[in-house]
């Protein structure tokens, strides 16, 4: 019965990603469209990447709990989910204009590298490990954008991106330690980090356009 209710959990909370996902992807769609902005072009891919991604975890153990009764989800589902996932936190980062994959900073270097270098490292830790760099890139890139605009949607770009980012870490934990409580702080604070971005991106169809990072 536990295994139930954790699982009814984790699927309400992964459909709720697909919900804002896909309406922030829609948002970004109707910018683009009356804007032609490129980066609003790419957000509109990054976003529907990801409520995609959260909508292949959710359903997929929607299906394996209630249609096949299984009491164990199998962990390919996820993976994936967490791949496409990436791929738009790729698109976000690509928005700053990336210039490197993998941080020059020694410092940041001796924070990340662990992540690849677990004993046992499974694929999902892999792909967590990029997402973690990506969003960090692309929330430090956020932060010196605000620092020159000062603008207050920038904010909101990175806190979401931080919290996506901070998603993602406890996400790689909650691998390294199953069965705990950090899997569903993780799906939270990346939930709570799309809504952050919800604020701005809400807004782009009222004022015709936005900056994204320093980006248009």
């Amino acid at each position: 019965m536990a295994i139930a209710s954790d699982a009814v959990l984790e699927i309400a909370l992964n459909l709720l990603g697909f919900v804002v996902g896909i309406a922030l992807g829609v948002f970004s769609y109707i910018g683009f469209k009356n804007t032609g902005s490129p980066t609003l072009f790419r957000l509109n891919i990054s976003f529907f990447s990801i409520g995609i991604g959260f909508g292949v975890v959710g359903f997929g153990y929607m299906i394996e709990l209630f249609v096949f009764g299984y009491s164990q989800i199998d962990n390919w589902i996820q993976t994936l989910g967490i791949g496409i996932q990436t791929v738009g936190y790729f698109f976000i980062a690509f928005s700053h204009g990336i210039k490197s994959f993998f941080p020059k900073s020694r410092y940041f270097k001796s924070i990340v590298v662990p992540l690849f270098i677990i004993p046992g490292n499974a694929l999902e830790h892999i792909i967590r490990s990029i997402s973690f760099i990506l969003l960090v890139y692309g929330t430090i890139e956020t932060i010196m954008s605000y620092m020159e605009s000062r603008k207050r949607s920038t904010i909101f770009v990175a806190a979401g991106l931080g919290l996506l980012a901070l998603g993602e870490f406890l996400g790689w934990y909650s691998v390294v330690f199953p069965k705990s409580i950090l899997y569903f702080v993780s799906l939270s604070t990346k939930i709570i980090g799309l809504g952050a971005l919800f604020v701005p991106i809400s807004q782009v169809p009222l004022r015709g356009g936005m900056k994204f990072g320093g980006s248009v």
